[in-house]
């Protein structure tokens, strides 16, 4: 009997700790100044949905390369931003929050601009 207690202890345990952890991986938007701004810039690299969120790179005019981190990946895709669709060298234009860390050049975007169409990854962010 003791050991059956430890057992399904064991197993909630686990179960609890594997619901947590995406919550706490998720770092939402804590670390972003509360400041929305916009970047314009070329695409240096397409967007990915490889990961938990869409990413891109883009090249400012100062030479600057900034790490673009978009919606989750189905969101992002759902909002029709998907890999292949902005092209490498195209000019776009990121709205959103840049990181608090001053030497860290990474914007987390509610939209993305190019060719006179925007891509709203957070419609309902600000």
């Amino acid at each position: 009997m003791h050991m059956y207690f430890i057992r399904v202890s064991l197993v909630g345990l686990a179960t609890v700790l594997m619901m947590a952890a995406p919550a706490v991986a998720h770092h939402g938007w804590g670390g972003q100044a509360e400041q929305e701004s916009t970047l314009t810039g070329t695409v240096e690299a397409p967007v990915s949905l490889a990961g938990p969120h869409g990413a891109m790179k883009i090249k400012t005019s100062d030479g600057q390369v900034w790490d673009i981190t978009l919606a989750p990946s189905n969101r992002t895709a759902g909002a029709g931003l998907k890999e292949g669709v902005l092209p490498v060298g195209a000019t776009v234009t990121v709205r959103g929050h840049r990181n608090k860390t001053a030497n860290r050049f990474e914007m987390k975007t509610e939209a993305v601009t190019w060719n006179n169409r925007t891509f709203t990854v957070y419609p309902n962010q600000h």
